[in-house]
């Protein structure tokens, strides 16, 4: 009898602690970079939905940025490279950039870019959600929702196609200690032929079908959207509370779904950047509530 009740309760706490972080109440995006250099995330906000706290920042290597949003949300998230910026924000990136600031304020990612593209759900309604290498590649990455009902499946691209990106596709760095392969086109950008495009007389799944390069793109890359109908294998949906949005998950050969103590930087509703060197600790980790708790449920019961 003591075990029956010992796992009922634990259960009770799991459903009602998820319960609580819903996203008809709250979600977030927490991301993090792996990479070995630095980033400048960006945010667009879809047509009808409010732009986050935050539309563009720099993120050095190993820190971690958690932004709050609200049910309902659509837009994109994508890193950029090589940039520099004066003191008023002003400047470019070599890759991803959005008008040459710091801030996107509204704009999106200049092809090629690596794409998270999500659509919150809004009360039982579940979260549907992508990775697009569609416009092109810059970085490796992944995203892993945290769900509010079951586990939920991580998407992204790992794989480092600008090792393998052909040559016609190849963006070059400037020598400047960013040469070499920065990103790689779609051939869509790289051609402007309708048939890449998927417009014109090809503008519907039945005459757009993948091409030489997208396949490229989707042999690395498998639950990625590799062209603009590759819906069936891309697309994904969950109920979740957090996004976890990794670049580089993948560095230097060792795999990091989640950087091991990040330094972490919050920026709340009003755009606020809380981090601090002296304030950063393991205690501004945001982790999961009912994860914690069934870690402290099995401890419990292996010492029983």
């Amino acid at each position: 009898m003591s075990i029956v009740m010992f796992w009922t309760f634990p259960a009770f706490l799991l459903i009602f602690s998820s319960s609580l972080f819903s996203c008809s109440q709250a979600c977030s995006f927490t991301i993090t970079n792996n990479c070995p250099f630095t980033i400048w995330p960006g945010t667009l906000a879809g047509a009808s939905s409010p732009q986050l706290s935050t539309t563009g920042f720099r993120l050095d290597a190993s820190q971690s940025v958690h932004i709050p949003t609200v049910p309902g949300w659509s837009g994109r998230i994508w890193a950029r490279t090589g940039c520099t910026f004066d003191a008023s924000g002003v400047g470019s990136c070599l890759t991803g950039d959005c008008g040459g600031k710091l801030e996107c304020n509204g704009n999106g990612a200049s092809p090629p870019a690596s794409l998270f593209e999500i659509t919150l759900g809004t009360g039982v309604n579940k979260d549907f959600y992508d990775v697009s290498i569609v416009d092109g590649y810059n970085l490796p990455m992944v995203a892993s929702p945290i769900g509010v009902n079951g586990a939920c499946n991580a998407t992204g691209c790992v794989s480092d196609i600008n090792m393998g990106c052909p040559k016609e596709l190849q963006v070059i760095g400037d020598d400047g200690g960013e040469g070499g392969v920065v990103a790689c086109k779609s051939a869509c950008e790289a051609f402007g032929q309708d048939q890449y495009c998927c417009s014109g007389e090809f503008a519907n799944p039945t005459t757009c079908k993948p091409s030489f390069y997208s396949t490229i793109f989707k042999r690395a890359c498998p639950r990625a959207y590799s062209y603009a109908f590759d819906d069936g294998t891309s697309t994904f949906t969950c109920k979740a509370y957090d996004y976890a949005i990794v670049f580089c998950p993948i560095s230097n050969g060792v795999n990091k779904f989640e950087v091991t103590n990040p330094t972490p930087i919050i920026i709340d509703r009003a755009g606020v950047n809380k981090f601090s060197p002296e304030t950063a600790s393991s205690s501004n980790v945001v982790r999961p509530l009912p994860l914690l708790i069934l870690l402290f449920t099995l401890g419990f019961a292996l010492r029983t």
